[in-house]
């Protein structure tokens, strides 16, 4: 998963590998790293800010607009945490827009609720610095319906990822779209309504939920959910 060792993105192939996703009629959306702002220990922390800008290097090259990042953990004081993690995404800011790339945070971890998120963002106060929404943890964890989420953070926001899950004896169980009790039609419909024109990107994760039907038949699911969400069709799901 650390995408910039891939040998399909090493100096001697990114050119070949831009070609062969073009050839597709594909684009890249988003290059996503795991790296971490709320770290407090320098050293980590150095490491964490590092890691962020060799993903930004790489979108820069493959001509991505966007870099993920996480908040990822309060640990400590809520207001020093905050307050790291909108220095890093200002530093990152920096890095990335000399690069004609977008640091986005994921509202993910311990940061799925809009007045901690609207806190970062507005102190970290870079047009090179956004919000990656993923729409199921702000309405599973974050208890936000997508009304109240796009109202106070639909100016940040670059980048979506949605997902469904119904409740189950360990926490959540992730369904195929629209078979849970996540809202992702309107999370689309609201977040289109406020004149979004980023991407939506359907995330599954079977690497850590084995368990989960296979990306074939996943993915082809959600297409077919959200060609009849464009299509207007009234009843896309049984429940959304």
């Amino acid at each position: 998963m650390d995408l910039p060792t891939r040998p399909e993105f090493q100096l001697d192939r990114i050119a070949q590998s831009k070609r062969e996703v073009a050839a597709k009629n594909l684009k890249i959306a988003c290059v996503s790293s795991s790296a971490y702002m709320h770290e407090a220990d320098p050293e980590k922390r150095k490491q964490q800010i590092a890691d962020a800008k060799r993903f930004i290097d790489l979108a820069s090259a493959l001509g991505v607009p966007n870099v993920r990042v996480f908040g990822n953990k309060i640990e400590g004081p809520k207001d020093q945490v905050i307050a790291r993690v909108a220095s890093g995404l200002q530093e990152l800011g920096v890095y990335a827009g000399e690069r004609g790339v977008t640091v986005i945070v994921e509202s993910h971890g311990d940061f799925t609720d809009s007045p901690t998120l609207l806190d970062i963002l507005t102190r970290a106060d870079s047009p090179h610095v956004g919000l990656l929404w993923d729409a199921h943890h702000t309405f599973v964890d974050g208890k936000e319906e997508p009304e109240v989420t796009v109202q106070k953070l639909g100016k940040y926001i670059r980048h979506t990822h949605l997902k469904d899950s119904v409740p189950s004896a360990d926490g959540r169980h992730y369904v195929l779209t629209g078979r849970g009790d996540v809202p992702v039609r309107r999370q689309i419909e609201v977040l289109a309504a406020s004149g979004y024109k980023g991407c939506y990107t359907f995330e599954w994760e079977k690497v850590w939920h084995p368990d989960l039907e296979e990306p074939e038949i996943a993915i082809a699911d959600y297409a077919e959910f959200m060609r009849k969400v464009q299509a207007g069709d009234p009843t896309p799901s049984k429940t959304n």
